[in-house]
């Protein structure tokens, strides 16, 4: 049946209801979203306790990026034939069985080292970066024709999952530190929390979010404009639309290419991200006073400042929305890299905790406001598209990023 009650794409209600309830889940379905793989991150000095031959902060790193990016750029090709309500969902479903298998293999072999556990805890990983694609990708497209508040919400969602993961572990490192096995119960703590989370976003996806009013306007009008992602969605709410006849909606490639600086603004901020951040943290600043408590606070540093840019863009004045100031702006962040370099080797901690805030400050600023411009003035199925396009390109700089991090431990001896 029809839904009466929908108005017509041109006409933008002046109060929806769910708007709240659609931002706070926006942001727990942003936090399931990278709750998973902030964890893997977060309990590295774990990984280094049991394989401590392997570099598992890089390695991990670089298992889940390819997986991510390949899926991500196939999903991405054929976006207008992808079932957004079968994509996200089966990303969540793929989260949460990596996150139990990790637990369960954690516990079948007593947190025990060797090869075979690493190729296991690889395969888990990986099944990450296929669910990332999924659901990052799956999510973006979705919420580009929304309210940008949505995307703000979903990305903030990202970084808090970091700044949260980063907070439990200093707490489960303060508890267990002095206990017996005390790293491994904090390890399978975290993991526990991830997979409750994963079963969360599950739920809010398939039996909350498509119901809300709000996200059912924004939708049919997706689905008038020619929009054929969002039809199982409206057909879980009871909503079946027939798209009317609207203007030949610009091709992918037509797409790119308008918007190849904000795929480009993306991309540099990632590469420059990840090609310090963890690999560089965990083995190349050195020892300080801190001990092994370092790297988890440099790690908590940057995620919670992270979590805290991602708002600074609903205060108008330190929105930057022109193209050219982005790109300045983002092509500045290169100075980090010789500011690293010379503060790991003669800074002191308090220098490098400074150096690391204001990369997680940047990256969080920078990232909500090229996400929430950029899909602006599309109608709903270019929105999708070019939802899907940014994040291929945001996945890119972060395994460019992730490979370039091992040019740091060249001719250190860690090889």
């Amino acid at each position: 049946m029809a839904d009466t009650s929908a108005t017509r794409p041109d006409e933008v209600p002046m109060k929806l209801e769910g708007n709240c309830i659609a931002m706070a889940v926006c942001w727990i379905l942003g936090f399931g979203s990278l709750v998973c793989w902030n964890s893997m991150l977060t309990i590295g000095d774990y990984y280094y306790a049991v394989f401590p031959d392997y570099h598992p902060s890089r390695v991990l790193t670089l298992v889940y990026q390819p997986f991510a990016i390949g899926v991500m750029a196939i999903l991405a090709y054929n976006e207008s034939k992808v079932d957004t309500r079968k994509r996200n969902i089966a990303g969540y479903i793929v989260f949460f069985i990596c996150s139990l298998g990790l637990i369960v293999i954690d516990l079948a072999t007593s947190g025990k080292g060797g090869i075979g556990n690493y190729i296991f805890v690889c395969v888990c990983v990986a099944g990450f970066g296929v669910a990332d694609a999924h659901v990052q990708g799956g999510m973006v497209g979705d919420l580009s024709f929304m309210k940008p508040e949505f995307m703000q919400s979903f990305f903030a969602g990202l970084a808090a999952s970091g700044a949260v993961t980063s907070g439990l572990r200093l707490m489960t490192k303060a508890i267990f530190d002095k206990s017996s096995d005390g790293l491994r119960k904090g390890t399978i703590l975290f993991l526990a929390i991830s997979t409750f989370f994963e079963f969360l976003c599950i739920f809010l996806y398939a039996f909350v979010f498509a119901k809300l009013p709000i996200v059912k306007y924004y939708r049919t009008k997706a689905a008038r404009e020619g929009s054929k992602t969002v039809s199982s969605d409206l057909a879980a709410v009871g909503i079946h639309t027939e798209a009317t006849e609207v203007a030949e909606r610009l091709t992918t490639k037509q797409l790119l290419i308008k918007n190849l600086d904000y795929g480009l603004d993306l991309y540099l901020i990632y590469v420059l991200t990840l090609s310090i951040f963890p690999g560089f943290l965990f083995e190349n600043t050195g020892t300080h006073q801190l001990g092994s408590w370092y790297p988890l606070v440099l790690i908590a540093m940057y995620n919670i400042l992270d979590l805290i840019a991602r708002y600074t863009p609903l205060i108008e004045c330190t929105k930057i929305e022109s193209r050219k100031w982005l790109m300045i702006a983002i092509i500045s962040r290169v100075l980090f890299i010789p500011a690293f370099y010379f503060t790991a080797k003669y800074g002191d901690q308090g220098w490098m905790i400074m150096l690391v805030s204001l990369l997680g400050l940047t990256n969080g600023h920078l990232t909500v406001c090229v996400m929430t411009i950029a899909p602006k003035g599309y109608t709903g199925p270019e929105a999708n598209a070019l939802g899907n396009i940014l994040v291929l390109f945001l996945l890119a700089g972060i395994f460019s990023g992730v490979a370039l991090d091992w040019l740091w431990i060249i001719g250190n001896g860690s090889f």
